[in-house]
């Protein structure tokens, strides 16, 4: 329901009050519920108002306490300031609250006070706004006097004055009329004329407020003349700010006002068809132009008026161009724009790190690479205000770059040992990784197709190149890693050169060979002996003899461990004399040795026949014989050489009779000896003289058989 607006008189001698009635507004589902008067309320300076309201607070159908109501205009944060305590407003508010109602009423009305005014309480449960408000606007009542034929019975030929206000005033107001600037009866809006007579002219006004009469009405009437429009406050036109729009022209009889808003080729929109037109909460869009036009039964003239309302920048659309997928090397462009006014400028980032300042809010990338990759944003701002846009996320899709190979752990790897071999690239899609192992000109070895190869127990043989590939369907890249593995020497190879039997005297090299890393160092050893007979890899005897026969060691080593083989070493002894120890001069030497023998034993036979034989005669002392000076008969002793064989026998491990035939010297072997002497003497066509070297002659031979003892 809507109740009527009263005026004391007391209001009416300091200025009116104007008691508006409740309107629903907001409703909170049968919990919280505030209702204003109407929404809008247009009132003349200097005057008072009255802003009622009712509220109601219950919870769970139950009433909660209420302890704190207050008016306001001004909020920040959550933040509302009480108009009581407002210094604007001191001395000129007051709160007439109770049983749930609440009028605000100000006084001294002006322009200034012109807001959106709302009402919040707060009870023991929460607090609550009635979030739609008041528009208050507070202005000169800019009357005007409209001339109309009346229509009315009983005075259809009368002329009809309006006294119309650009406020939408509540009614019922005092009018007060005035002719020839003289008072006339009546306190109504509207005024009958039987006769309208040239010279007269006639104004009104609001009963208190006499000092804003309207225009002077004159006769005759005319059509209208072009409007004066203007704009308030004046100034520049912040959004959200209430305007108002006046528009006047000097017209009889009185003009219509109709407001339009233009809207490039189409038609014009209508916006009021009042002579004032107020945008209560003025926002972006509203910025264009307008005009109003007046209009009587003579005729018609408009004018126009530009709203610019400034603003700060709204939030900061962004793009990129091309759109898709983004391929490295191509060229780019980021694009930032947000309305405002005045126009923005604008900040591109990324990630934080200014990139371009500029009223354009356009950024080139003429070649964008991989590294152009990230999180971008824009910021734009004008002396209203700043904002930031979202963000843009820059996915440049590239082939793989050269991976970056390692392997793990650092350092020497040992032979046993578990090692990782990692493969990492820059690309965009993800890579596809695969290890292989090369393997001289053959096909290399695919070895895994992940990230990772391990290898959990590392062999030397595993020691060469490996390379990773990182391939995506924009490219393929690929890079290798030696790997290196340590390890003790393995069981040495050992040889003798030259091969087979070795004779005195010639030169024999030893060589040991062991697969080790690092490089094995080599040691020689002759068994028996503490002491190393050489280093490195070969070890050669330049003028072998007997003594160099035996078992030989080779150690291989380095600073991960030692192994070690031996090798046998038998030296064949070289005959003395003239005959060639070979296989035929054995045979003759044993035939030799047989007719010796024979000779030794008939030799002895013969010496024993002839000494019996002697021992018949009876010879002188005399003709004793000297056995030292025997001789064969028919024999010279120039023509007699007394030649010593002496023969050795010895039982060896590898041959059933192994003899060695040599001079008659001692033997160094320690097998017992027995060794038998026999007087030789042979025939020679040539003489010789005593002491001749018989290794000069040929058919000289020492022999020496070596036998040895049972042990």
């Amino acid at each position: 329901m809507r109740a009527a607006a009263t005026m004391s008189g007391t209001a009416a001698a300091s200025g009116f009050v104007l008691l508006l009635l409740s309107v629903p507004v907001v409703q909170c589902e049968n919990v919280w519920d505030v209702r204003y008067t109407s929404t809008e309320i247009c009132v003349p300076r200097g005057s008072t108002v009255d802003i009622n309201c009712t509220y109601t607070s219950t919870f769970n159908n139950r009433d909660v306490t209420v302890q704190k109501t207050f008016w306001f205009i001004k909020d920040s944060n959550g933040i509302y300031v009480d108009l009581m305590t407002d210094p604007e407003y001191s001395g000129r508010v007051e709160y007439l609250c109770e049983n749930n109602k609440c009028t605000l009423r100000i006084s001294d009305l002006r322009e200034t006070d012109s807001a959106v005014y709302k009402f919040r309480f707060t009870t023991n449960q929460e607090s609550f706004t009635g979030s739609a408000g008041v528009t208050l606007s507070v202005t000169d009542p800019q009357l005007q006097v409209h001339v109309r034929r009346s229509t009315a019975n009983p005075y259809p030929t009368w002329t009809e004055l309006t006294c119309h206000s650009s406020c939408q005033l509540p009614d019922p107001l005092s009018y007060v009329w005035f002719k020839n600037n003289k008072r006339l009866v009546g306190r109504k809006k509207y005024f009958l004329l039987q006769h309208f007579n040239a010279g007269d002219n006639y104004h009104c006004a609001i009963e208190g407020h006499e000092r804003f009469p309207s225009p002077t009405l004159n006769y005759p009437s005319d059509a209208p003349k072009v409007p004066s429009v203007s704009v308030s406050p004046s100034g520049e036109i912040m959004e959200g700010s209430s305007v108002t729009l006046t528009c006047s022209s000097d017209a009889n009889p009185a003009a219509k006002y109709t407001w339009y808003k233009r809207r490039g080729d189409k038609t014009p929109q209508l916006l009021s068809e009042v002579t004032q037109f107020v945008l209560s909460s003025i926002r972006s869009s509203d910025s264009r132009e307008v005009y109003c036009t007046a209009e009587n039964e003579l005729g018609r003239s408009s004018a126009n008026i530009l709203i610019d309302v400034k603003y700060a920048p709204k939030v900061p659309s962004v793009s990129v161009s091309p759109s898709g997928e983004i391929m490295e090397g191509s060229s780019v462009t980021l694009t930032c724009s947000s309305d405002a006014n005045p126009a923005a400028n604008y900040t591109w980032y990324k990630e934080n790190q200014t990139l371009l300042q500029g009223p354009e809010g356009v950024y080139r990338l003429s070649s964008i690479s991989s590294g152009d990759s990230g999180v971008y944003s824009c910021k734009s701002e004008n002396q209203y205000g700043q904002i930031n846009s979202t963000s843009l996320h820059l996915d440049v899709q590239y082939a793989p770059k050269v991976p970056s190979v390692s392997v793990s752990p650092s350092g020497e790897i040992m032979e046993g040992s578990s090692v990782t071999l990692t493969c990492s690239s820059d690309a965009n899609p993800a890579a596809k990784y695969t290890w292989y192992k090369r393997r001289g000109d053959k096909t290399p070895q695919l070895l895994s197709e992940e990230t990772q190869f391990v290898l959990s127990s590392i062999r030397s043989s595993d020691s060469g190149e490996f390379y990773c590939t990182a391939e995506n369907e924009l490219g393929r890249s690929s890079a290798n890693i030696l790997i290196d593995v340590k390890y003790a020497p393995k069981v040495p190879s050992v040889s003798v050169s030259p091969s087979g039997e070795m004779v005195e005297g010639s030169s024999v090299t030893l060589t040991c060979s062991s697969d080790a890393n690092p490089a094995a160092n080599y040691t020689w050893y002759k068994e028996d002996e503490d002491s190393p007979r050489a280093s490195g890899q070969n070890f050669t005897i330049t003028n072998i003899t007997a003594e160099h026969g035996g078992n030989y060691r080779c150690e291989a080593q380095n600073r991960r461990g030692l192994s070690d083989a031996s090798l046998h070493v038998t030296v064949e002894a070289v005959w003395t004399s003239a005959v060639i120890g070979s296989a035929a001069a054995a045979f003759l030497a044993a035939a030799f040795l047989a007719v010796t023998l024979l000779a030794v034993t008939l030799l002895s036979v013969f010496f024993l026949i002839r000494k019996k034989r002697n021992s018949h005669q009876s010879p002188d002392p005399g003709d004793r014989l000297d056995h030292s000076e025997q001789r064969l008969p028919n024999q010279s002793e120039e023509d007699c050489d007394l030649h010593y064989t002496s023969v050795h026998f010895m039982k060896t491990e590898t041959d059933p009779v192994y003899s060695n035939v040599g001079s008659a010297e001692p033997s160094k072997h320690k097998e017992r000896e027995e060794v038998v002497y026999a007087s030789v003497n042979f025939n020679r066509s040539a003489p010789r003289t005593r002491g001749q070297d018989t290794a000069e002659d040929p058919d000289a031979f020492y022999s020496t058989v070596k036998k040895p003892s049972a042990v």
